[in-house]
């Protein structure tokens, strides 16, 4: 669906949502069952960001990108 971006693998941790920031860089924020974590980033690699693309972490932990159908 879609491609792979980033080289960098990301280990996830039970409790916390994994999201692609506007500073391109990976970062990590608990979910409500986590109260006690902390926002955090995660991962030292840069991502450019492109217009029209929606990027998330895949099943095997790196940042990949899909396009968006109205975008």
């Amino acid at each position: 669906m879609g491609q792979k971006v980033g080289s960098e693998k990301i280990k996830r941790e039970k409790g916390y949502l994994y999201y692609l920031g506007k500073d391109g860089y990976v970062w990590a924020a608990p979910m409500k069952n986590n109260p006690g974590g902390r926002k955090k980033k995660v991962g030292s690699e840069r991502v450019a960001k492109e217009l029209g693309y929606l990027y998330y972490i895949d099943k095997a932990g790196f940042v990949a990108k899909a396009k968006m159908k109205n975008a």
